[in-house]
């Protein structure tokens, strides 16, 4: 059973997926399962941060981003995306980084309670709220 906007990555080539609908079946690449992934919200990793963060500047605008310190964005450690799902997961917005951009995402407007994910392309998904 598979639900709304869940992910899952293929252990083998790394596929990443998230689902669009709510399934009763399984989700199969390279002939296997896939790996269902939970988004970490403690920080483990050892001078770097992963947790997506809501940042409100000096204007009032408010933007995610990754880290308390902003994460590194280099070739071979970046963040792939980051994205915010509304509490009730009716609306959500994506947006994909570049390793010569900063990892945010600035926002025209806050959906209320939400939660913001993001992926690192080392130590995998990681949330956060705008608590």
């Amino acid at each position: 059973m598979t639900e709304r906007l869940e992910f899952y990555r293929c252990k083998i080539c790394g596929n990443l997926i998230q689902v669009i609908l709510d399934g009763a079946g399984e989700l199969v690449c390279c002939g296997e399962n896939m790996e269902k992934l939970t988004a970490n919200t403690q920080e483990k990793v050892n001078g770097e941060y992963h947790i997506p963060v809501y940042v409100k500047d000096d204007n009032g605008f408010t933007s995610i981003q990754v880290g308390k310190e902003l994460h590194p964005m280099t070739e071979e450690h970046h963040i792939e995306f980051i994205e915010r799902i509304s509490e009730d997961k009716t609306k959500i917005q994506l947006e994909y980084m570049h390793t010569d951009k900063e990892p945010r995402m600035e926002l025209q407007n806050t959906a209320g309670r939400e939660c913001a994910v993001e992926f690192c392309n080392i130590h995998g998904l990681w949330g956060g709220h705008n608590d």
